[in-house]
């Protein structure tokens, strides 16, 4: 008899909110699967049972954080105008509400080699394409600057997004959304008329 995939989905989901909670204040590398099943409520076997092992856990983490992610990203379409603004409030808002899950793409994502390279360059190509689809909308409707290469823009884009989310979480926390969206399109607009 297997599992009723309700209660499946729950542990999960507690499982990877204790991971997350436990690296947001010591980092993935020293945690162990016994820390992780004590913070999450349930026996070891649990995270064996459902992951095989911490790496699949990790694994499944970082998969499952950017579907959420990029489940927000697909909702960015509308007018071409808001595209941006739509895009950098869903990414925004996403690290605001899961910023060790920012930390931990951050920190994974640029470490050569890491141990979950693999995964992550499909989720980053994921999340990227979702971007390059919404500014190819915006290239075709003429509202990008000529010559900006689209694939690169998305890789911009996402990057700038990360890392000024997580400078606002630590430094600038007091700031708004509303005013970080807006320092970053101001950003973006500004480069626009000196691009070229």
């Amino acid at each position: 008899m297997s599992p009723r995939p309700g209660r499946t989905d729950v542990t999960k989901r507690k499982l990877f909110d204790a991971t997350l909670r436990l690296a947001g204040t010591r980092g993935m590398v020293g945690l162990t699967v016994d820390e992780i099943a004590a913070e999450a409520g349930v026996a070891k076997g649990t995270v064996y049972y459902n992951f095989g092992s911490k790496d699949g856990l990790i694994d499944a983490l970082l998969r499952y954080g950017v579907d959420l992610l990029a489940a927000r990203l697909s909702s960015a379409d509308g007018d071409a105008s808001d595209t941006l603004s739509r895009l950098i409030d869903g990414m925004l808002a996403f690290f605001a509400e899961y910023p060790t899950f920012a930390q931990l793409l951050v920190s994974e994502l640029w470490r050569t080699p890491g141990q979950w390279q693999q995964t992550l360059s499909l989720l980053r190509e994921q999340v990227t394409s979702i971007i390059r689809g919404q500014l190819q909308r915006l290239a075709d409707a003429g509202e990008l600057p000529e010559g900006v290469a689209v694939p690169t823009a998305s890789a911009a884009l996402f990057g700038t997004v990360l890392v000024v989310a997580l400078d606002w979480q630590v430094f600038a926390p007091e700031r708004s959304q509303e005013e970080v969206r807006d320092s970053v399109l101001t950003l973006v607009r500004g480069l626009r008329g000196t691009v070229g």
